[in-house]
């Protein structure tokens, strides 16, 4: 059974489910040395668009499979740390793909499966999912740039409150302090999702790609942002998406991008 399952449609949009529903998904090492040949992959296909990332059953990601630490539990801390540091690297791959990524999060999503979720460009959860970073609980300090994204994404404030109390926000909850996008009710989430995919889909490749290294970039002044777009803007005004967009406009029609 593969423990990553990938479906590409038509429109570029490709739906990655994480495959191990009776562990709730948890991150074997089966299921990372194939996350790190998707990802490979993605960063080298063309016609991907978006990128959907979900999980099979009730569960968007109990995390790490750490049933590991038990029987390996005399391996030294320099050893730890690289086998740590190759997870978390092998996992945040997602973040260095150009094509704009979506986390759906249809259950509940820990530790490690909370944060590649929170990876992703934009976030979108059930109402009832479970959102929750447990380190500190278990006697771990938190890892996969928990410290990192939490903070981005929710404000230090919620970042504190979810690393040092292990507080649990539901789908709704995290929508409304911004930690994801928005929640829907899970029957309707991946529908909802798609949806997204596909308006991001369609628009133009090149002019969507350089917009997300833009947003990556995290601007530190108006002036830097507009040294970056005074050399990727025309990087598009020279492109035949440009020229095929405004003639859709003109025309009232939908454009036909192809990426170049």
């Amino acid at each position: 059974m593969s423990e990553l399952l990938v479906d590409r449609t038509d429109d570029g949009v490709v739906l990655v489910t994480l495959n191990r529903p009776d562990i709730r998904n948890a991150m074997t090492d089966a299921m990372t040395a194939q996350w790190h040949q998707t990802m490979s992959d993605l960063a080298k296909e063309r016609t991907a668009r978006c990128l959907v990332v979900t999980g099979a059953g009730t569960a968007f990601s109990s995390g790490g499979d750490l049933s590991w630490l038990g029987e390996r539990g005399t391996e030294t801390v320099p050893h730890l740390r690289d086998r740590m540091l190759a997870f978390y690297r092998t996992w945040l791959t997602i973040t260095e793909l150009e094509i704009p990524t979506i986390a759906a999060v249809n259950g509940p999503a820990v530790g490690a499966g909370l944060c590649v979720a929170l990876a992703c460009d934009l976030v979108y959860a059930a109402d009832d999912a479970k959102l929750l970073a447990p380190f500190t609980s278990l006697g771990l300090h938190p890892g996969m740039a928990a410290t990192y994204l939490l903070p981005r994404r929710g404000g230090p404030g919620l970042a504190r409150e979810m690393l040092l109390t292990g507080r649990t926000l539901s789908g709704g909850e995290a929508a409304a302090k911004g930690l994801v996008n928005e929640s829907f009710p899970k029957n309707d989430l991946m529908s909802e999702v798609r949806a997204i995919a596909m308006k991001i889909a369609q628009n133009a490749p090149i002019a969507t790609r350089l917009t997300k290294v833009a947003l990556n970039q995290d601007h530190q002044d108006l002036e830097t942002a507009l040294r970056w777009e005074s050399l990727a803007q025309p990087v598009t005004m020279a492109s035949a998406d440009m020229i095929e967009g405004l003639a859709a406009h003109r025309e009232r029609r939908m454009p036909k991008f192809t990426g170049s």
